[in-house]
């Protein structure tokens, strides 16, 4: 029977744990989450398993990354259920600070980032990154991590978090790990419960358009083109979009036409009031 992990709140009680932990010898995942966990956080969890002896989940609703019109109010929030969760996987440690001791009063640093962050969701929620940055960047710092777990899922902030990593000198190694999905396709994410019945139905039409726009580069279309038809498609299924893009998939600069460069395709749109993105590599 696995121990249950060992909850923390405060940066002096996470500092403590983790020097335990490295008196021991033993390498340290972090995994950055918001809670409410479903199967794709806990790939997260057992790749960490997989690269580091001790494990440490963060939850935290980070207010800086949402816009004053978005759901920070109602965003699932399930610190019992994702406990429970956790411990049937053997992590070995939760940290789970409130918003006070992320950002204690006073608090007016952040980091700002070009490179990955511009464009596709930064057009459409000019705070994201910024809030992303700073709370990942002080989530390192106070964690020190050796690795630290992020899903394809959000492939942008893959990204960013990468470069923030290498930039900063933060000495974390960034695991991807890929994308978890439903029978049907849809990529897993906590907003997904959002949705009604009827919307849920509809859901998947974003990555089976990102799939078909895929299939479409490799046969010869450009990828404007392709992107423009999958956008297409989902709007025709009474989606709202926010993007379609295809972009070089290292750097996500927008794409030179240069022969064998590496595509990803990257998607957001609106469904009713959720809010659902996706991408997939060409």
């Amino acid at each position: 029977m696995t121990s249950k992990p060992v909850v923390v709140e405060t940066v002096r009680e996470l500092k403590a744990l983790t020097s335990a932990f490295r008196s021991e010898k033993a390498r340290i995942a972090l995994v950055p989450t918001m809670g409410a966990l479903h199967a794709g956080h806990m790939a997260l969890v057992r790749r960490a398993q997989e690269v580091a002896e001790k494990v440490v989940v963060s939850i935290f609703v980070n207010p800086t990354q949402f816009g004053p019109t978005e759901d920070f109010s109602r965003y699932p929030r399930t610190f019992d259920a994702d406990f429970e969760k956790l411990s049937e996987l053997g992590a070995d440690a939760i940290y789970a600070p409130d918003a006070a001791e992320m950002y204690p009063r006073g608090f007016s640093t952040r980091i700002t980032m070009s490179g990955p962050a511009d464009g596709l969701e930064s057009d459409f929620r000019p705070q994201f990154f910024a809030g992303v940055a700073t709370v990942v960047g002080k989530l390192f710092i106070r964690c020190a991590p050796d690795f630290a777990a992020f899903g394809e899922k959000d492939y942008q902030q893959l990204k960013v978090v990468t470069r923030l990593s290498k930039d900063l000198d933060l000495g974390v190694e960034i695991v991807p790990v890929p994308t978890t999905r439903e029978p049907d396709g849809l990529a897993l994410s906590s907003r997904n419960a959002y949705l009604s019945a009827e919307e849920r139905a509809i859901a998947p039409v974003i990555y089976t358009a990102l799939k078909s726009a895929a299939l479409n580069i490799r046969g010869g279309a450009t990828p404007v083109d392709a992107a423009q038809k999958a956008a297409d498609t989902i709007t025709a299924k009474g989606l709202k979009v926010d993007y379609v893009a295809a972009r070089h998939a290292e750097t996500l600069a927008p794409l030179s036409g240069a022969e064998g460069e590496p595509i990803r395709l990257l998607a957001a749109a609106w469904l009713g009031g959720t809010r659902l993105i996706d991408n997939i590599g060409v």
